[in-house]
């Protein structure tokens, strides 16, 4: 199957009216020119590879919506599989915590982040999307270690993250913010807020921590996954992490623990979301100015799947390289932190995972495809009927 008349997003340039052959379901030619006789047309439209997202944290709204209102796990699942293919997603990593004392609630308890984890690789096989899962170990939690350990051995994680929310330090460094945010989100006073913060500081203490850690390490990187480390912020941090085995970092907090990170050749990970708006929902480091310093490689969904494109155009406007270096950010750089040499590029060999993008005042996905296959589509794509014939 041919598509024409595209302008395609290669690894190191864009190219007009360019062509590309799929077949079974994999990329076999690309031409500089349109071709005559293809099943689709782009019209002069993008098209870009499919998005590789590492960290998507949206599972945790398609079970609960509402702090009261518990959707299957099932259901839930099956709903984000399809906003993930509209967004341009092809590979998604679900990022499920154990975090029993998250202000999130049940949803990311020992039991109902199993129960997802199990769910995923489940019904991975009758997913629009290709869906992986992220593991967030939550350091202070050693009582998660023996369910994590289990999934490991099952097989059935795909990625590791280190996660420390230990007030005080990384993402919640000011102390008094994060009193007051818990105050608003559980509706309690700042006293009683200011006690849930303290009995976490004191979880840090616990001597298994430490033990707990390397065993989860160790069995990650037995398994052969991509191991990172969430909300770096400090160069001891990025070093300690590395020293572990880490490749990826995830949303460092500061400059200084970017820079350290990409001087030790981390990848380093931050939001689509944040580089949409220029800056952090917690105040910490901006994509675009972590982008504009040489400091980012990858950039994931995080909390909206739908920020990829517009986050992409930002990071053109911004980055060395144009819009190839920044779609090689939510693809290319993306599947090859996580081990993915198939997929992420359009380039002969590689995974038909592509998404067509009409420019625009709001630049628009009007197609993906997975292994050249529809997997979402508005219809507007020329000609669909020639398909259908």
């Amino acid at each position: 199957m041919w598509l024409s008349n595209f302008t395609l997003v290669l690894p190191n340039e864009v190219v007009s009216e360019g062509s590309v052959r799929v077949e079974d379901g994999a990329i076999a030619e690309i031409r500089p020119e349109p071709v005559a006789g293809a099943a689709i047309d782009g019209g002069g439209r993008l098209l870009m590879p499919g998005f590789v997202d590492l960290h998507g944290d949206m599972i945790e709204r398609e079970i609960a919506p509402r702090p009261n209102a518990t959707m299957p796990i099932d259901f839930g699942i099956h709903e984000l599989d399809k906003k993930l293919a509209a967004a341009g997603v092809t590979t998604a990593f679900a990022a499920v915590s154990f975090a029993t004392e998250s202000v999130y609630g049940h949803v990311r308890s020992l039991e109902t982040t199993s129960a997802v984890i199990e769910g995923i690789n489940r019904l991975r096989d009758n997913l629009l999307i290709d869906h992986r899962v992220h593991a967030r170990y939550e350091v202070t939690n050693v009582g998660a270690a023996p369910a994590l350990e289990r999934l490991l051995n099952a097989n059935q994680i795909d990625m590791v993250s280190l996660t420390d929310h230990t007030p005080g330090q990384g993402q919640y460094n000011n102390l008094q913010s994060y009193i007051l945010s818990i105050s608003e989100r559980r509706a309690i006073s700042e006293d009683m807020a200011a006690e849930i913060v303290a009995k976490r500081i004191a979880m840090r203490n616990n001597p298994d921590i430490e033990t707990k850690l390397r065993e989860i390490v160790a069995l990650s990187l037995k398994h052969k996954l991509s191991l990172a480390s969430h909300d770096d912020d400090s160069i001891e941090k990025v070093a300690e992490m590395h020293d572990l085995g880490v490749t990826i970092s995830e949303f460092p907090v500061t400059a200084p623990a970017a820079e350290e990170a990409r001087r030790r050749g981390l990848w380093t990970l931050m939001g689509a979301p944040n580089a949409l708006r220029g800056q952090s929902m917690s105040g910490n480091l901006s994509a675009l100015d972590a982008a504009r310093a040489g400091l980012l490689s990858v950039i994931a969904a995080d909390y909206h799947p739908a920020a990829f494109v517009p986050g992409i155009f930002k990071l053109a406007d911004t980055v060395e390289g144009g819009l190839p270096a920044a779609v090689a950010m939510a693809t290319g750089n993306a599947a090859r932190s996580a081990g993915l040499l198939d997929r992420g590029e359009i380039a002969i060999g590689q995974r038909a995972d592509l998404v067509v993008v009409e420019p625009g005042d709001i630049n628009r996905i009007r197609a993906t495809f997975r292994a050249g296959r529809f997997v979402y589509s508005d219809g507007t794509l020329h000609p669909l009927r020639a398909l259908a014939a």
